[in-house]
């Protein structure tokens, strides 16, 4: 993993920070959204619950499309249409998944974690800029999605795996994608003063 001390040309102009902070609010509040429907609607793995866990990987599938759309051609374009793919992947794995019920879905889930978080921490290893916030809360928010992922599985073959743990990735997440909105925002608003 190679560090870039600067953010690729075409993200760092005010027209495309705005088109990024846009992405993260809008993926940080969706996920805090599915988190609070899907803590109310698993106590069984029925077909609603399967529905919401198909949701939450497309979700991530869909930002990474709009994100892969706007980052210029490069190793950082590669991951990100790589992360789209897995979590595509991810979904119809889900549903598959949960027809076994709860063990499997841990299983998928936490492989799932592990990988896209992995591929987060790179997207945001590139993108350390000054331009962009320095991606802190991107790459807290990889890190940690790569450790629950192993934690997931370690759970599904314990004695009482539960999908409670999700709504809580779910939520976390959120909330990294939303600091990193707003400390995009803030930085945003620092360029606008300084060349004012």
């Amino acid at each position: 993993m190679s560090t870039q001390t600067s953010a690729p040309a075409n993200i760092t102009g005010a027209g495309e920070r705005s088109s990024l902070l846009r992405l993260y609010l809008g993926r940080g509040v969706l996920a805090v959204v599915w988190a609070l429907v899907f803590a109310k609607s698993h106590e069984d793995v029925d077909a609603l619950a399967v529905t919401l866990l198909i949701i939450y990987p497309l979700i991530d599938a869909v930002s990474s499309l709009i994100d892969h759309r706007a980052t210029p051609d490069g190793s950082e374009r590669r991951v990100i249409a790589f992360n789209g793919v897995l979590s595509t992947l991810a979904a119809i794995a889900l549903g598959v998944a949960g027809a076994g019920g709860v063990v499997p879905v841990l299983h998928v889930f936490g492989a799932w974690a592990l990988v896209s978080g992995a591929a987060q921490v790179v997207v945001g290893v590139r993108r350390r800029g000054p331009e962009l916030g320095k991606q802190w809360p991107t790459l807290i928010s990889g890190a940690l999605s790569f450790l629950v992922g192993i934690t997931y599985n370690i759970q599904a073959a314990g004695d009482n795996p539960s999908l409670d743990v999700l709504a809580v990735y779910a939520t976390g997440g959120g909330v990294w994608f939303i600091l990193q909105a707003l400390l995009l925002g803030w930085k945003s608003r620092q360029l606008r003063t300084r060349t004012a």
